[in-house]
């Protein structure tokens, strides 16, 4: 068996961390000095913690960034941070950065795809595209094999796609990805979601024999910009909030929600190892199979969602199967013969 036909199980390593990890945590004794990151999202939310974090341990970080504005003032105080436009809902937008960084002739070390909406109501980019599955994944897949020229320039690097215990809510729609019939706002962030483990599965077996080494994770519930597009009726019902606003106690901090991304770019226990979704800085388990759901359509059972991964996210067959969807509809594919 080559090692393109070797897969890593999807099982714990007793990483020595856990739920309540922080970035600092993972962090403790590895220096970045030298390294160069892409953290895509890197100016929000659990983005903005991993660049703090990357930046904070010596590495250089570049964040593209819809918002140029905003990015820059939430990044002012980070040494060894950069800006970049970017908005992964035009894949001209990805082309055009893609393009601006080769030029520049740097290698990429670590490339965190942690931009992302949840949940939005019904838009349409692109040629059509439901926004969550064109944004979330497919901008994310073409930027990827847009860099991969640096991604391969100096060997070793890392990819590391955010997906969310959320994959559980849908597979891959085969027949309707982009839900031109029956628009479901969770169902949809569900598919995308499932898109990122399955792209990280998928680009680990094309990447690894150059050394380029992918993962994908469940950050855990953090109370970011994330959820804008969620109701207070909804909160409640999800069991995030409580009748008088008050935050679970199970949500993470933004600096432990981004532990495990942190975690999956960096940790010496990886070496060797890719394609599996972690979560709590460590690898997870299979998920086990889901409870009946009593929700309504276009509402979320919080309570059907569990830790591990499904087997519709873990499915190399799918996972190549989406690769070639993906490369179909944005017209990229480092590896095309």
């Amino acid at each position: 068996m080559t090692s393109s036909q070797q897969h890593t199980p999807q099982r714990r390593t007793g990483s020595g961390f856990g739920a309540l990890s922080t970035t600092s945590d993972v962090l403790a004794g590895i220096d970045l000095t030298g390294k160069l990151a892409v953290v895509t999202g890197g100016y929000s939310g659990i983005g903005l913690e991993t660049t703090r974090a990357l930046a904070g341990a010596g590495a250089r970080v570049v964040v593209p960034s819809r918002r140029l504005d905003v990015a820059e003032a939430a990044v002012a105080d980070l040494p060894g941070v950069e800006v970049e436009a970017l908005d992964l809902s035009d894949l001209d937008s990805v082309g055009a950065f893609a393009g601006r960084f080769l030029a520049a002739g740097r290698g990429i070390d670590v490339l965190v795809n942690s931009a992302g909406v949840m949940a939005c109501p019904e838009t349409r980019v692109g040629p059509g595209w439901e926004s969550q599955f064109a944004t979330n994944h497919l901008g994310h897949f073409a930027l990827v094999n847009r860099l991969w020229p640096a991604l391969t320039a100096d060997g070793g690097a890392r990819v590391v796609a955010v997906s969310s215990r959320g994959h559980q809510l849908s597979a891959i729609r085969w027949d309707d990805p982009h839900f031109r019939i029956g628009y479901d706002k969770w169902q949809a962030y569900g598919q995308a979601k499932t898109a990122n483990a399955l792209f990280a599965l998928h680009l680990d077996v094309l990447g690894r024999d150059v050394g380029v080494r992918a993962f994908s994770l469940h950050p855990g519930e953090i109370n970011t910009a994330l959820v804008r597009h969620v109701s207070d009726e909804e909160r409640i019902a999800a069991g995030w909030v409580d009748a008088d606003g008050n935050w679970s106690l199970d949500f993470k901090t933004p600096q432990q929600g981004a532990a495990t991304q942190v975690w999956a770019a960096t940790s010496p226990r990886l070496a060797g190892l890719g394609g599996v979704y972690c979560e709590d800085c460590d690898i997870a388990e299979p998920a086990a199979p889901p409870a009946p759901s009593g929700a309504a359509d276009g509402e979320l059972d919080h309570s059907v969602l569990t830790s591990g991964v499904s087997p519709h996210a873990s499915d190399p067959a799918q996972a190549a199967r989406l690769w070639t969807l993906s490369a179909g509809l944005t017209g990229v594919d480092a590896f095309a013969v």
